[in-house]
């Protein structure tokens, strides 16, 4: 018989799943799921300089924050380009997942984070608009590497959920160009259309995970559709599923981040395991007892345990 580990969630995560489940499924409402992901405690508080901007865009100009540690550095600071999630089609640079992100790990790594609010997808508006506007971006901060105080050697590209696969397909088109960026920060990335089946541990996993929080092929399908237009997944550019990639050799080194309790685990899963048969360095890390988005909980421990993570690596030489 096969044995699964307790599958448990962070206690204020599981006080609040325990509190949702109470209610009558049939009674929940939108804000019941929301409540999720309500804060925990207050946002951290860092020496820095943030600024809004507008960008140069290959349509109209792109909205991008740019945090700076205040003071003198001794010499130019690594950069992050950060993409928010929201499926596509939702998200801004004041939603947690970018803005405390971001002042986290320019607070942490002594970096300059660049956070892009990249064209969502809407009925007029669909691939490649997020992924040129994610091109775009990074290589102004490439351009604009000397004011900015950033080592042109040292930009990361990254992002969470949607954003964390703009990243991908945005890394593997710049790898094609003879430009890939210094390392892939991939946090709970769906890069694979449709999603791979989970492992038995993830379905165990997934058990106790509200039916609504889980994001099944069918989401995916309604999802997708509004990014490619009407078009099929089958039809897509790789640069929208980077995972469907037959080549990854090339690829920077990547760290990849994933939820216990997420279905699309097992995408971020398969995608280490495919970089690692291409040669590629990759550390994956596996956020215990939370759900997907849990960089968008604010106190959260192991939202902090991430930054602290992903600032390692920013501060890398």
């Amino acid at each position: 018989m096969t044995t699964f580990p307790r599958h448990a969630y962070d206690p204020e995560i599981g006080r609040r799943i325990a509190e949702l489940n109470r209610k009558p499924a049939d009674s929940r409402s939108i804000a019941d799921y929301e409540a999720l992901g309500a804060p925990l405690g207050p946002a951290e508080t860092w020496d820095l300089d943030i600024e809004d901007r507008t960008i140069p865009g290959p349509g109209p100009e792109i909205p991008v924050r740019v945090y700076r540690p205040t003071g003198p550095a001794p010499a130019p600071r690594p950069c992050l380009v950060w993409l928010h999630g929201g499926a596509w089609v939702g998200g801004d640079l004041d939603m947690p997942e970018a803005h405390e992100t971001a002042r986290g790990l320019a607070g942490r790594a002594d970096a300059v984070v660049v956070s892009v609010d990249y064209r969502l997808c809407t009925e007029d508006v669909h691939f490649p608009a997020p992924h040129d506007d994610v091109m775009a971006a990074y290589r102004w901060v490439r351009d604009n590497a000397p004011t900015l105080g950033v080592d042109p050697a040292r930009i990361a590209l990254g992002g969470a959920s949607a954003g964390g696969n703009l990243a991908a397909g945005a890394t593997l088109h710049l790898r094609d160009e003879g430009e890939t960026p210094w390392q892939a920060l991939l946090l709970y990335p769906l890069v694979h259309a449709p999603i791979p089946g989970p492992s038995d541990e993830l379905a165990a996993a997934l058990t106790h995970v509200p039916g609504p929080l889980l994001m099944v092929d069918e989401q995916l399908d309604m999802v997708s559709a509004l990014m490619l237009g009407g078009d099929p997944i089958e039809s897509a550019p790789v640069y929208v599923f980077p995972g469907h990639a037959e080549d990854l050799t090339g690829f920077p080194p990547t760290y990849i981040d994933n939820d216990e309790f997420d279905s699309l685990r097992s995408s971020g899963e398969r995608f280490t395991e495919q970089l690692r048969a291409a040669g590629v360095e990759v550390e994956q890390v596996l956020s215990a007892g939370v759900l997907h988005g849990h960089l968008n909980i604010v106190g959260l421990d192991a939202a902090h345990a991430t930054l602290d993570r992903m600032a390692a690596r920013l501060r890398r030489g």
